[in-house]
């Protein structure tokens, strides 16, 4: 599944729970979390890709804001 952003999402059921990977096709950065099943995908999704806009700001030094997204 490709988001709008241009991450790179996938889901795994790993026995009761889903392991959501997110990745940044540019940077090749990865990064995963583990939800439970009764969350939506979409939620899981955000979630996912949160945290790999903290990993992606961390990386450039930048700030990532209150809705993850990177001020100047």
């Amino acid at each position: 599944m490709t988001q709008p952003d241009g991450y790179i999402i996938e889901f795994y059921q790993i026995g009761n729970s889903i392991k959501v990977t997110a990745m940044d096709p540019k940077t090749l950065t990865e990064v995963a979390i583990i939800g439970t099943p009764g969350l939506t995908r979409q939620h899981l999704a955000r979630a996912a890709i949160r945290k790999l806009e903290y990993v992606l700001a961390k990386k450039t030094g930048g700030a990532a804001g209150p809705s993850g997204s990177r001020q100047a």
